[in-house]
């Protein structure tokens, strides 16, 4: 069974996040920020991802922190669920398209994490949201889950198009990771002999 749960309770927040990368998309998620809610939906659905959140944050100072550790959270839960990574094919990546917009996001589940981040936001706020927190969430993710995550906007004029299209193509990206491999069954998927180093 490939699921975890992680729970988080700091001064600032107090969170949780469930997740099954075995399940349909299905995705109940509620941080009291309502975009991000929106992206993490998006994240589920396009992962094939079942996904819980919940989360009480410090929203009366920003939405900073709440967004931040749901990504460290989520994170970790990805690391527990995919255990020592044995049978999964390990890559992914998608070129998304959304309207004008395109990203470009690749991802190794590799054990070392590193982001790239090539995004450039035209506007410094979606609705109420800071189009800033899209680069801290998925850098709390990729340093948590223990990825190396690469994202790099081709195209785009619309902040929330290329939010949303980032969400979607690291939700394919994984999804393609995390599958088992009919091609190597219980096979950890490295000349190392492990992902965990």
């Amino acid at each position: 069974m490939r699921q975890a749960e992680v729970t988080r309770e700091t001064a600032e927040t107090r969170l949780s996040v469930a997740l099954d990368l075995d399940g349909t998309g299905r995705h109940d998620n509620q941080t009291g920020v309502g975009f991000f809610d929106h992206m993490l939906d998006q994240l589920a659905r396009h992962a094939l991802i079942d996904l819980t959140t919940r989360a009480e944050g410090d929203l009366h100072i920003d939405d900073h922190h709440t967004v931040e550790d749901i990504g460290i959270a989520l994170g970790r839960a990805l690391s527990q669920a995919l255990g020592d990574k044995r049978g999964i094919r390990r890559y992914g990546s998608c070129l998304l398209p959304m309207d004008e917009t395109l990203v470009r996001a690749a991802l190794d589940l590799s054990g070392r994490p590193f982001l790239v981040w090539k995004v450039d936001f035209p506007s410094p706020k979606i609705g109420t949201f800071d189009s800033e927190l899209v680069r801290e969430f998925f850098t709390a993710f990729a340093m948590n889950a223990g990825l190396t995550l690469n994202l790099a906007l081709l195209d785009g004029a619309n902040s929330h198009h290329i939010a949303e299209a980032c969400f979607k193509a690291v939700a394919q990206s994984l999804r393609a990771a995390v599958e088992p491999d009919p091609r190597s069954p219980g096979a950890i998927p490295s000349t190392k002999g492990t992902l965990s180093e």
